[in-house]
């Protein structure tokens, strides 16, 4: 690609820390892309989780930008990053593509604003609910039989997606056991996606978050 550089990230690669310096954005091609923010020793919130033709990093196209999250290779994840002088080329030589970009950039935020109505007007887990139907779209999360999948490492995911403690995640998810819409086996946890898609629908409309529209993948894609 003319404008962007690629990259490879093996999982848990770090990419950049909060407060680094911050010039241009990224876009994921491949895999998954954890933006997390610490809250204290142990424990952290993640605002956005990047998946395939998302962006993350774009505060690096203001001006004298720092990144405001770590942004963590989730699994291998394969990036594009495209430089603040990049961007303005592409933006000057493609400007249908750039426009493009853009939208899918405001998109997001969008996306972000959602997130932050939902911790201030949904309960613990109403916002659970929610975070578990965005796990399930993730492939490698779900087997054969549509079933989630939460391991240890899945659950901790859980509890800062939720922006939750893990007493007030273990709550509700001991009642949702309770309900038979959770199996435990051992450490691991099978969530029946059926079940989700019962407490959704008790959920008013505009309490489920639309998933970002992406027409065709990326602008700088194509």
């Amino acid at each position: 690609m003319a404008y962007a550089a690629s990259a490879t990230w093996p999982a848990g690669f770090v990419i950049y820390h909060r407060g680094a310096e911050a010039d241009g954005i990224f876009v994921v091609l491949s895999g998954r892309v954890v933006l997390r923010s610490r809250v204290r020793a142990g424990r952290g919130f993640i605002p956005w989780i990047a998946t395939p033709f998302e962006t993350f990093g774009g505060e690096g196209l203001s001006t004298s930008a720092r990144f405001v999250n770590e942004a963590r290779a989730d699994d291998e994840s394969t990036t594009l990053f495209l430089s603040g002088s990049r961007f303005r080329v592409f933006l000057r030589e493609q400007p249908a593509h750039a426009s493009a970009l853009i939208a899918q950039v405001m998109a997001e935020r969008s996306q972000l604003l959602e997130k932050l109505r939902e911790l201030t007007t949904m309960s613990v887990e109403q916002r659970l609910v929610v975070a578990l139907t965005r796990l399930a779209t993730f492939g490698d999360f779900v087997r054969e039989d549509g079933c989630l999948l939460l391991n240890p490492a899945r659950y901790r995911l859980l509890c800062e997606l939720v922006g939750a403690t893990r007493e007030s995640v273990s709550l509700v998810l001991g009642r949702l056991t309770g309900e038979g819409l959770i199996e435990r086996k051992g450490s691991t946890m099978v969530v029946r996606p059926e079940g989700l898609v019962g407490r959704l629908e008790q959920l008013p409309l505009d309490d489920i978050m639309p998933a970002t529209p992406v027409a065709g993948g990326s602008a700088l894609t194509q």
